[in-house]
């Protein structure tokens, strides 16, 4: 998945996972009980983070990465049609 932006720093763009549509159970949950998807995948990558030495701190996460990051990280933005949301890396929790 290309995407025609280009994060900054240490920020990175994530496409989140679609909502769940049923629980477990088979129950289908209304849309506005859907809660927010915290994990998403890396979609683009900025160049790094400067240290205070002035060396580029190159970023852990990479294009492809599956990843958690908290239920209110991030701004949503939409590029050619698409929702993601762009955030700093240390926004992000883990790596799946």
């Amino acid at each position: 998945m290309s995407i025609s932006i280009k994060p900054l720093a240490d920020r990175v763009i994530v496409a989140p996972a679609a909502a769940e549509e049923k629980t477990k159970s088979g129950i289908i949950i209304p849309d506005t009980a859907k809660e927010k998807p915290q994990r998403g995948e890396v979609v683009a990558v900025g160049e790094g983070k400067t240290s205070e030495q002035g060396a580029l701190l190159k970023p852990q996460v990479q294009v492809g990465d599956q990843v958690l990051y908290g239920k209110y990280a991030g701004t949503e933005i939409a590029v050619d049609g698409n929702d993601y949301l762009i955030m700093r890396e240390s926004d992000i929790l883990a790596v799946l």
